[in-house]
């Protein structure tokens, strides 16, 4: 029998916010899940507008409290089974903790929140409620990803040495923050945080690293910097990183590179073979072998026991893409795939059962606390001229 699909409720994403759609059309993607409230502005009048105005039907809320607390007065079908907060970094904190406080699980974009001490007290109040808590790390969700994670974890480039990973954008490479909703709140420090580019775009190059090698910085030296005068937060961010196995990376993001969109991508060399990928062109890996032709392995068109890959490659992985190859998985799809593989968890938590978030389907409230952490060190690091700093401990 067919399960009910769960009911998802939107904190923020009115006004043309860009974010929230990509998420709504994941969302509703397979058909097992749906958005049926919203509190979508900070203004109650334009909120419960903007709801009215709502591409299909959804219950308008005039604040994420009032959503939040009228969830409890629902009969159970009706209720919300997790949240979705699409706003700028200063209201993430809030709403999420509210939100697990009252039962309903988290799905937040990224970074988690403004500081150190909101994601400590995010994390374990998680923890302690064991609420599901995902943060949409958005590049994780493709199926190449995935498969770049299966190769260096497995150990198919051997001992890694290095890892360059970057995302270069050009479209703050004017000052457009004073006509662009979007710039305006990503380059105000009460809003953003302590790093504009950084928190903004580093935070998906560190996570890329993170997930695909499974490494973790263990020091860092980091220039911030701002090449648009007038500007107040860093828009190029450049760390050079000790990583916890003695390999070096580089952790870099401009959003000042005229001619760059959404240039994300990263490069793992190890003894044996380097592997590169790129989510502009996110249908393939390319393995380079010693004294070898280039090897592209393409989504839906991988061949076991090729000479580099084992014959026996693991079952959920070559189960995950959803179309043949040629037909190009995107964006979409790849938020489709976390909002997937939390809805998975989500069920497991509403029957009573355990869940387990780690890190391997979607980033989860400890990755979200290590964005900031990472984050705070940069910005400490940089404003010591790029002094070598440890990352905190994990809390």
């Amino acid at each position: 029998m067919s399960q009910k699909p769960l009911n998802v409720g939107l904190v923020g994403g009115g006004k043309g916010a860009f974010i929230v759609h990509p998420h709504q059309k994941a969302i509703h993607f397979d058909g097992t899940r749906r958005v049926v409230a919203g509190a979508l502005f900070p203004e109650p009048r334009v909120a419960l507008e903007e709801a009215k105005n709502w591409p299909y039907p959804i219950k308008g809320y005039g604040s994420y409290d009032e959503m939040i607390a009228a969830n409890a007065t629902l009969p159970d079908d009706e209720k919300l089974d997790y949240i979705l907060i699409v706003t700028p970094n200063f209201v993430h904190f809030d709403p999420a903790m509210k939100a697990m406080k009252a039962g309903i699980a988290v799905f937040c974009e990224k970074p988690l929140c403004l500081n150190l001490k909101e994601a400590d007290e995010l994390v374990k109040t998680a923890r302690k409620l064991n609420v599901p808590f995902a943060v949409a790390h958005t590049y994780l969700g493709h199926w190449t990803t995935r498969f770049s994670r299966y190769i260096v974890h497995s150990g198919l480039l051997g001992d890694i040495r290095w890892v360059d990973s970057y995302y270069i954008q050009g479209w703050l490479a004017t000052k457009v923050e004073t006509s662009s909703q979007q710039a305006s709140w990503r380059v105000d420090p009460k809003r953003a945080g302590g790093s504009g580019c950084g928190g903004d775009i580093g935070t998906h190059a560190l996570m890329q690293l993170r997930y695909v090698t499974g490494l973790e910085v263990a020091q860092l030296s980091a220039q911030l910097e701002t090449f648009v005068e007038g500007r107040m937060l860093d828009d190029h961010f450049t760390i050079y990183c000790k990583l916890n196995n003695g390999a070096k990376a580089l952790v870099r993001a401009s959003q000042v590179c005229i001619g760059h969109k959404n240039d994300l991508g990263i490069e793992v060399a190890g003894t044996k073979g380097t592997l590169r990928w790129r989510q502009e062109e996110p249908e393939c890996v390319t393995i380079h072998l010693p004294n070898q032709p280039d090897r592209v392995y393409w989504r839906n068109a991988v061949t076991a026991g090729d000479g580099f890959l084992p014959k026996n490659l693991p079952a959920d992985l070559m189960a995950e893409p959803t179309i043949p190859s040629g037909h190009g998985e995107a964006f979409h799809d790849a938020f489709a795939r976390l909002h997937r593989c939390f809805e998975a968890d989500v069920r497991k938590w509403k029957a009573g059962k355990s869940f387990q978030a780690d890190g391997s389907k979607y980033a989860t409230v400890e990755d979200g606390w290590t964005g900031i952490a990472f984050i705070e060190t940069c910005v400490r690091s940089s404003k010591k001229r790029g002094a070598w700093t440890p990352m905190p401990k994990p809390v």
